[in-house]
């Protein structure tokens, strides 16, 4: 009887207390203390590419981004001095868009 009581006393204790820390609770936190990508890169193309599944010339070519596409630079991957490819994502409307629609690839540079 002892230990139930005690049992349900610091799970009372920590339903009322522990709330207050979690981010949907009472405690505001400041913006500034997030690390936001700051390097991020917006390309808008100038001529057809390729986007392709994985940074390799024989990988499946997921689509052709026409020209005037805008991208969002991710990160890059050097194979060798003449070969670099960029992980990009496509801009897109989250909500209107198709799930489904393929938003991210490579592009060789």
């Amino acid at each position: 009887m002892i230990n139930n009581l005690l049992k349900n006393t610091c799970l009372i204790v920590f339903a009322l207390i522990g709330p207050i820390t979690l981010p949907a609770g009472g405690i505001q936190k400041s913006l500034s203390q997030y690390k936001f990508p700051s390097n991020t890169k917006e390309i808008i193309l100038s001529s057809n590419t390729s986007l392709y599944s994985f940074p390799e010339i024989n990988a499946t070519e997921l689509l052709v981004l026409d020209i005037g596409t805008t991208i969002s630079v991710l990160r890059n991957w050097k194979v060798s001095e003449s070969e670099i490819w960029v992980r990009v994502e496509l801009a897109s409307n989250k909500f209107l868009d198709d799930p489904n629609k393929i938003s991210k690839g490579w592009i060789k540079m």
